[in-house]
């Protein structure tokens, strides 16, 4: 992220301290993890201790030090989705894209974790992608989702 772009997201809060969650969810989403040397910028231009804000970027689970793939692959560990085959579902992204949980692909398009639940017990095993929900799934259909995402 330049400098005039990280500029321009921090007009948008009127360089208000008190949005500094808000402005780090905007770098997040624009660069899929707060780099340093922008953290290092945004603590600058605020007038924050650079301490503060490591102190929120790795307090909430949701902000990531390390660059994120293109596709969040969410394989839910839930009890209905882990007695479901959630541990399956887990294997197979990881064998399939080459990663281990935490991890993301060399070519930066799939990140794989684990969650402990997304609140669709019903429809377990649950793997979500980005922001789109899939349910009771098998292996077969999972391969199948992932590729349409390539």
């Amino acid at each position: 992220m330049n400098l005039g772009t990280l500029d321009t997201l921090i007009g948008k809060y009127r360089y208000d301290e008190s949005s500094l969650i808000a402005i780090l969810q905007d770098i997040q989403r624009e660069e899929r993890y707060l780099p340093p040397d922008v953290m290092r910028s945004l603590s600058e231009r605020l007038e924050v201790p650079l301490t503060r804000i490591y102190g929120i970027a790795t307090f909430y689970k949701a902000f990531s030090l390390h660059p994120k793939g293109r596709h969040i692959c969410s394989v839910c560990t839930g009890t209905a989705c882990h007695v479901r085959g959630a541990p399956r579902l887990l294997d197979k992204l990881e064998r399939d894209l080459k990663v281990k949980n935490g991890g993301t692909t060399k070519d930066g398009r799939f990140t794989v974790q684990t969650v402990n639940c997304v609140g669709a017990c019903a429809l377990g095993p649950v793997v979500v992608i980005g922001e789109d929900c899939h349910g009771k799934l098998t292996a077969a259909k999972l391969e199948k989702i992932v590729k349409s995402y390539k």
